[in-house]
C-alpha cells in the first residue's frame, strides 16, 4: 500500500521537476454548471500532464547507468523521458502504433529511444516489460502499478488539500488508477471530508467493471477517443487503493467527452485532451452529486491537432450548436434561393451548402441540398427542423 508519508516524501523529490499548477476557481464554469467549480490544471504541467510527478519520484531513486524502460500512449512516455533525461539516464519507450504523432515526437525530443508496436497501451506494456526483463541494468517504470509512481501522482492530492480544503468533491480521470489512487490516498489522510469520484470513458471502464466484480478485471478490448485512459485493466495495487479510498467511479460517453473539450476551450480557454476532460464531462452530464465546490482535475493537454478538430466538430454537434440537414427540392429555377431565404428568415447562419442533382432516393425532378447551419442549442435545432417541415420542405436530419 501507499501511505501519506510516502506521498510527502515524493513531494520533496519532485519539487524541482514540476511546474506549479495553482487551482483555478472558474466563475464561467460555475455559472454554466450551477455549482462552484474549480479546475486543477495539470494539462499545464511540464510534459503536458501529471505523469512527470510519478516518473520523477521513481526515477530519482535509480542507480547511475540504469536504462529506464516504459510503455505508454504518450503522457507517461513524455514524463518518463524527461525524468530520465534530468537524471542523466537513457530511456527506451514502447508505444502502440495508434499513438498520436505529436506525442511520439515529443517523447523522442526528450531524448528517448522509441519502439512502436501493438494496437493498445496494454500491448506496449507487455513488450516493454519483456524488454526490461531481458536486460540486467534496465528498470521498467510502469504507468500506474508501482508504489513510487502512485506516491508521485499523489502529490496532486497534497496540493489540492492545501488549495481547496473547502471542496465537497474532487473529480479525477481514471485509466489504470495510478492518479486517483495517489490523490485519494492523500485526501483521505488530510481532508477526509472530501469525496473523491473517478471518471472513466464508457469504452474503457475497467475500474468500474473491477469494482462491480469485487476484483481486478481485464476487459477484452477498449474503444474510446480518450487514449490516455484507454486501459484494459487496473492492477491489484490500484484496485485495492481505489476500493479503500474512492467514493464512486462513473463513466461518460464519447459525446459527453467531446462537449467537455469544447466547453473547456470556450469557457476556460483551456486546450485539454479527451482523457483530461472526462472530469468536466461527468460534471456537465450531472453524474457528480452535491451542490458544493467541485474540483475537476484536468489531467493532460497533449491532444493531436487533427483530433482536436474532430473533437470540436463532434462536440459542437452534440451540444446542438450546429445542424446538418438534407433537404429535397424541386429541380426548378429559384428553388435553392427560396430555401436559403427561408433559412435566413429563421436568423440562421449558413456554414456550407452542397447541391446534388443525382444520388440515392432522388427522383428525376428532384435535387438534394445538404445545409450546415449554426444553431444556439438542441431546442433551436428542433425548432429549425420543424419550421422547415411546416414550410413544406422534405427534411432529413443528418447530424
Amino acid at each position: 500500500m501507499v501511505s501519506i508519508e510516502d506521498i510527502r516524501q515524493a513531494a520533496e523529490r519532485v519539487k524541482g521537476a514540476i511546474r506549479p499548477t495553482p487551482l483555478d476557481r472558474s466563475d464561467n464554469l460555475s455559472r454554466f454548471l450551477g455549482r462552484p467549480v474549480a479546475l486543477k490544471p495539470e494539462h499545464l504541467q511540464r510534459t503536458g500532464s501529471f505523469k512527470i510527478r510519478g516518473a520523477t519520484n521513481l526515477i530519482s531513486r535509480l542507480a547511475a547507468g540504469t536504462e529506464v524502460v516504459a510503455a505508454s500512449a504518450g503522457n507517461h512516455a513524455q514524463g518518463v523521458a524527461l525524468a530520465a533525461a534530468r537524471a542523466g539516464l537513457a530511456a527506451t519507450i514502447f508505444m502502440p502504433t495508434s499513438a498520436a504523432l505529436p506525442k511520439v515526437e515529443a517523447t523522442r525530443n526528450y531524448g528517448a529511444m522509441i519502439h512502436l508496436g501493438g494496437d493498445t497501451v496494454d500491448d506496449a506494456i507487455t513488450a516493454g516489460r519483456a524488454y526490461a526483463a531481458a536486460r540486467p541494468d534496465a528498470r521498467f517504470v510502469p504507468p500506474f502499478d508501482d508504489p513510487l509512481v502512485i506516491a508521485g501522482q499523489g502529490t496532486v492530492g497534497l496540493e489540492l488539500a492545501a488549495e481547496a480544503p473547502d471542496a465537497e468533491v474532487v473529480v479525477v480521470p481514471v485509466g489504470g488508477g495510478g492518479l486517483i489512487s495517489g490523490v485519494a490516498t492523500a485526501l483521505a489522510a488530510t481532508t477526509p471530508h472530501v469525496r473523491v469520484v473517478g471518471v472513466q470513458a464508457e469504452g474503457a471502464a475497467c475500474m468500474s467493471a473491477s469494482l462491480a466484480a469485487g476484483r481486478p478485471v481485464t476487459l477484452p478490448g477498449v474503444s474510446t477517443m480518450a487514449d490516455g485512459i484507454a486501459i484494459k485493466g487496473p492492477s491489484a495495487l490500484t484496485f485495492e487503493l481505489v476500493q479503500a479510498h474512492v467514493d464512486e467511479v462513473v463513466t461518460v460517453d464519447e459525446d459527453e467527452i467531446s462537449r467537455a473539450v469544447v466547453l473547456l476551450l470556450e469557457r476556460a480557454k483551456a486546450v485539454v485532451e479527451p482523457a483530461g476532460a472526462v472530469s468536466v464531462a461527468a460534471l456537465m452530464a450531472g453524474k457528480i452529486g452535491g451542490s458544493g465546490l467541485a474540483v475537476a482535475l484536468l489531467s493532460g493537454g497533449n491532444v493531436d491537432p487533427f483530433l482536436l478538430l474532430r473533437l470540436v466538430d463532434r462536440g459542437l454537434s452534440a451540444s446542438g450548436r450546429y445542424l446538418i440537414l438534407r433537404v429535397l427540392l424541386s429541380d426548378r429555377p429559384g428553388a435553392l434561393a427560396a430555401l436559403t431565404a427561408r433559412v435566413a428568415a429563421m436568423e440562421l447562419n449558413i456554414l456550407a451548402v452542397e447541391h446534388h442533382r443525382s444520388g440515392m432516393q432522388l427522383a428525376v425532378e428532384q435535387v438534394e441540398v445538404v445545409l450546415t447551419v449554426e444553431t444556439r442549442d438542441p431546442d433551436h435545432r428542433d425548432a429549425v427542423v420543424e419550421g422547415l417541415r411546416e414550410a413544406g420542405y422534405t427534411v432529413e436530419l443528418v447530424r
